[in-house]
């Protein structure tokens, strides 16, 4: 059963988008403000594939909440509802592990398929993760994604010896890595990417690539501003470089 964490303070908007998400086979639970949502999500066990989560709530707001699950849960969808004013609550909700926003007000059509979108990325990245046979993926000699264990491994030198550090990605930046260990050296589009990762229906917005990407640097690169992996290629998007090339 497909389950959905619903986050929502307005009773109206609530039921609008709880009963669409029946409609679509979810199993719906709501919560209407931030506080009883983490109590939801930890009386679970974490047993949800995706949550929705308004920004502006009581108790505690939709972006802590988000973190916190991300913190908990590199698997799980998050969607931000914001409203369009919201721009930089946005940026801070996808900085924060959201894979996606619906900005307010939407349509049930428009609901659906972003959830829908979420939640096929959280089944098909499930899938491929029990199927996979050739596992390991290697960037030259200073990273390696295990496609089981969903680990990103670093290998430094240090004082003449090899340490590895495992990165924490969420589910979306595992996926954005595979893609980008998979095509080492070529430069992809944007559209390339989000036809990959988001889906060839998705219809956000096209800059949710480069804020993943700002998000990915963070986190891999020394010096984010000057990347020395992740690169920009101008006009075309981005490329993993490695050894150099």
């Amino acid at each position: 059963m497909k389950r959905i964490l619903v986050l929502e303070d307005e009773a109206a908007i609530r039921e609008f988008i709880v009963i669409n998400l029946q409609r679509g086979g979810y199993e719906v639970v709501q919560a209407e403000d931030g506080a009883q949502a983490l109590a939801e999500y930890a009386a679970a066990e974490g047993n949800f594939d995706v949550a929705l989560l308004d920004i502006m709530v009581p108790e505690i707001d939709g972006l802590e909440v988000c973190k916190q699950l991300r913190a908990q849960s590199a698997k799980i969808g998050i969607i931000m509802l914001t409203a369009k004013a919201q721009e930089m609550d946005k940026l801070n909700g996808l900085m924060n592990g959201a894979d996606d926003y619906i900005t307010k007000p939407f349509s049930p059509s428009e609901l659906s398929a972003r959830v829908d979108a979420v939640y096929r990325r959280v089944a098909l990245n499930d899938e491929a993760e029990r199927r996979s046979t050739s596992h390991i993926l290697h960037a030259g000699k200073d990273f390696t994604l295990d496609l089981r264990s969903h680990t990103l491994t670093r290998h430094s030198s240090k004082d003449g010896q090899i340490v590895n550090e495992n990165i924490d990605l969420t589910q979306l930046e595992f996926q954005l890595m595979e893609y980008f260990f998979t095509n080492i050296g070529a430069a992809l589009s944007r559209t390339d990417i989000l036809e990959r990762v988001w889906g060839t229906n998705y219809i956000g917005e096209e800059k949710i690539v480069d804020v993943n990407i700002r998000r990915l640097r963070m986190k891999l690169e020394k010096t984010p501003s000057n990347p020395q992996y992740l690169t920009t290629v101008w006009g075309r998007g981005y490329k993993w470089v490695t050894d150099g090339k």
